[in-house]
């Protein structure tokens, strides 16, 4: 009899501990998927509209304009860039950026860079702020994403330059 009742108890607090974790999950999850739920999804092939577009007399690639595919996944952005190289080459450069305010670290021709991507508090706009070095010179620049219509994105990026600090203003329409 005395066994029969441990095993009762041992039972019971399974069963317990079963009961807690399903009902912590029935509420955490929901929470979790809300965290994305709003968000603006950037994801899709985008080509720069230089008509709309403001930039810097032959800025627009080295200020990253161009066409590019953007990939939107839960917590990751992914940004793939394909330009021809002075070599007439076709070359892909693809950037990751975690949207949960950690920092992604990508690497490029030039070296490395460390991104921090954060949501505006309505879920509309993203703020990826880039630190890199060049030259043994540290650079900070800043990309705001905007989409004004399921059609049309907006990147605005404030950059370090010889003459100060240069703004940019990049459309791109969805193909």
């Amino acid at each position: 009899m005395k066994r029969n009742f441990t095993d009762l108890k041992v039972n019971c607090s399974f069963f317990t501990r079963l009961i807690s974790l399903t009902l912590m999950l029935a509420f955490i999850t929901p929470v979790m998927t809300n965290a994305q739920a709003g968000k603006t999804n950037f994801s899709g092939t985008w080509a720069l509209n230089a008509e709309k577009s403001t930039m810097r007399q032959g800025g627009g690639r080295r200020m990253g304009g161009g066409n590019f595919v953007a990939k939107q996944e839960a917590n990751l952005l992914t940004v793939d860039r394909t330009r021809t190289n002075q070599d007439g080459e076709s070359v892909t450069m693809t950037s990751k950026y975690t949207l949960d305010g950690k920092e992604s670290v990508n690497t490029a021709g030039r070296g490395e860079s460390k991104s921090t991507a954060k949501w505006s508090a309505d879920g509309k706009t993203l703020t990826i702020v880039t630190k890199a070095s060049f030259n043994g010179n540290e650079f900070t620049s800043t990309e705001s994403w905007v989409l004004s219509d399921t059609k049309t994105l907006t990147v605005t990026s404030t950059r370090p330059s010889q003459d100060g600090e240069v703004t940019v203003k990049m459309v791109y329409d969805k193909k």
